[in-house]
C-alpha cells in the first residue's frame, strides 16, 4: 500500500488535509471523492529510504523455497481456504527470511482486495517472472491451484539439477583450494630456506632451480599485489558481467566453449522447453510466454534469439518457423516444438523434451565433472614434481661430487 497526501474541500466549503494509504492515485482518488466534495491536490509521500541489514536473511529466493511455498498454496486452495487466509498462513509458516518478508506484505493487498500476481509482483522483487506470470494467467483462467501444482513440479526438477552439480562440485573445489594453500606455503616458506642453504654452497644451481627461486622471491616480495590483481579482474568481469554487453559476451563465448559450450546448450534447451510448457500449461497465450521466457533464461544470446522469434509469432509464423533460424538451440528442440504444434500437443512435447534435454545437461555435466578430478590431479603432479626436481636436483649433484672427491 501507498501513502498519499491530498488536499480537498468539504461539503460546507471549508478546505482539509490529511493522508490515506491507497494501492494507486485513482483509488485514492476514489476515496477521498467519498468524503469530500473536491479533491484540490493529491500527491504520493515519498518515504524516507531506511538501510536495514539482516546478515540472516538471503540475497534471493531460492528454487526449493518456491517449490515448497508452491506446493503450500496448491494445498491449501484446494482444501478450500480463501486466498488471504492461505497466504497469511504460509507467510507464518515460511522459513525463508525474505521470502517471509514478502508474503505478509503481499497478505495485507490480497485483504484488502487486489489480486495475488498484482500484489507478489509489487512486493516480492526478487520473486522470478515466471513464478508471477503463472499465477496471474492461473488467476484469468480459473486455474491457480494447477498453475501453482505446475510451479511446484518446475522448481523442483531445477532446485534436483542444482543441487547434484553442486554436490558434484564440491570435493574438486576443496581439493584444488588446500591444494593453493600448500603450493603457496612451500613457495614463500620452504622454497627461501632452501635457497638459503643451497646457495651456501656456492655452486652453479641448475635451471629448474632458478626459476623456482625466481618464482618464489616474486611472491615472497610482491604477493600483495598478485592479491590485488587477482580480486580487481574478478571484481572487473562481475561486474562487466551485469551489464547488458557482458551478460551478451559471457553467454556466447561459453556457449562456443568446447565442453561447457554443450551442457549450456542442453541447459538454455531444457530451460526453454519447461519454462514454456509450464506457461501454456498455466493458459498463458504464446506470444506472452515467450517474451518471458526470453527474460529468465540463463544464456542471454538464447534470450535474444526468443525475443526475437516474438516479431516473426505476431507476423503470422508458428513457434516452430521463428526458432528455424536460431543458432544457439538444438535443432531437435525446434523440430519437436514444430512437431508438438502441428498435433496440438505443443504443450506435452515440450515436457517430454524438457525432461530429455534435463537428462542430457546431466549426462554432461556428469561427465564434464568426472574429468576435473584426474585433471586437478594431473596439474598438481605436474607442480609437486617439478617443485621437487628443483630442490633434490642440486642436492644430489653436490652429493655426487663430494662422494667424487674421496
Amino acid at each position: 500500500m501507498k501513502t498519499f497526501k491530498y488536499r480537498a474541500i468539504a461539503e460546507d466549503g471549508t478546505s482539509v488535509s490529511g493522508v490515506i494509504e491507497a494501492y494507486d492515485e485513482f483509488e485514492a482518488m476514489a476515496q477521498i471523492r467519498r468524503s469530500y466534495v473536491v479533491v484540490e491536490d493529491i500527491k504520493p509521500v515519498r518515504n524516507q529510504r531506511r538501510i536495514n541489514i539482516d546478515i540472516n536473511e538471503p540475497l534471493w529466493v531460492s528454487n526449493k523455497t518456491l517449490s515448497l511455498t508452491a506446493n503450500q498454496f496448491y494445498i491449501m486452495l484446494k482444501a478450500g481456504l480463501s486466498m488471504s487466509r492461505t497466504v497469511e498462513l504460509i507467510a507464518d509458516q515460511c522459513d525463508d527470511r525474505l521470502m517471509k518478508r514478502y508474503l505478509r506484505a503481499t497478505a495485507e493487498d490480497v485483504t484488502a482486495g487486489y489480486s495475488l500476481a498484482n500484489s507478489l509482483e509489487k512486493n516480492g522483487k526478487k520473486i522470478p517472472a515466471v513464478f508471477i506470470e503463472t499465477v496471474r494467467a492461473g488467476e484469468e483462467s480459473g486455474t491457480l491451484e494447477q498453475s501453482f501444482q505446475s510451479l511446484e513440479t518446475y522448481y523442483s526438477r531445477v532446485e534436483k539439477t542444482q543441487k547434484k552439480v553442486k554436490s558434484a562440485l564440491t570435493y574438486p573445489t576443496i581439493v584444488l583450494l588446500l591444494a593453493i594453500v600448500v603450493i603457496g606455503i612451500v613457495m614463500v616458506v620452504l622454497v627461501p630456506r632452501m635457497t638459503e642453504t643451497l646457495q651456501g654452497f656456492g655452486t652453479d644451481l641448475p635451471l629448474p632451480t632458478k626459476i623456482l627461486i625466481a618464482i618464489s622471491d616474486f611472491f615472497k616480495n610482491w604477493w600483495y599485489v598478485v592479491v590485488i590483481a587477482i580480486v580487481a579482474i574478478i571484481l572487473a568481469i562481475y561486474l562487466y558481467g551485469r551489464t547488458e554487453n557482458g551478460k551478451m559476451l559471457y553467454s556466447k563465448i561459453r556457449i562456443k566453449l568446447p565442453v561447457i559450450g554443450k551442457i549450456t546448450r542442453f541447459n538454455a534447451a531444457a530451460q526453454t522447453a519447461n519454462t514454456l510448457a509450464t506457461l501454456l500449461a498455466a493458459g498463458i497465450p504464446v506470444t506472452r510466454a515467450l517474451d518471458i521466457v526470453s527474460r529468465v533464461v540463463d544464456c542471454r544470446c538464447v534470450g535474444k534469439e526468443l525475443n526475437e522469434a516474438i516479431v516473426k509469432l505476431e507476423g503470422g509464423m508458428s513457434l516452430g518457423e521463428a526458432l528455424k533460424e536460431s543458432k544457439y538451440l538444438p535443432a531437435m528442440l525446434i523440430e519437436m516444438i514444430t512437431v508438438g504444434e502441428s498435433s496440438g500437443m505443443l504443450e506435452d512435447t515440450l515436457r517430454t523434451i524438457g525432461v530429455y534435454y534435463d537428462s542430457e545437461a546431466t549426462a554432461a555435466s556428469d561427465k564434464a565433472l568426472s574429468l576435473i578430478e584426474p585433471m586437478i590431479t594431473i596439474i598438481l603432479g605436474l607442480v609437486v614434481g617439478f617443485i621437487v626436481i628443483a630442490i633434490y636436483v642440486p642436492i644430489f649433484s653436490m652429493s655426487t661430487g663430494v662422494a667424487g672427491s674421496y
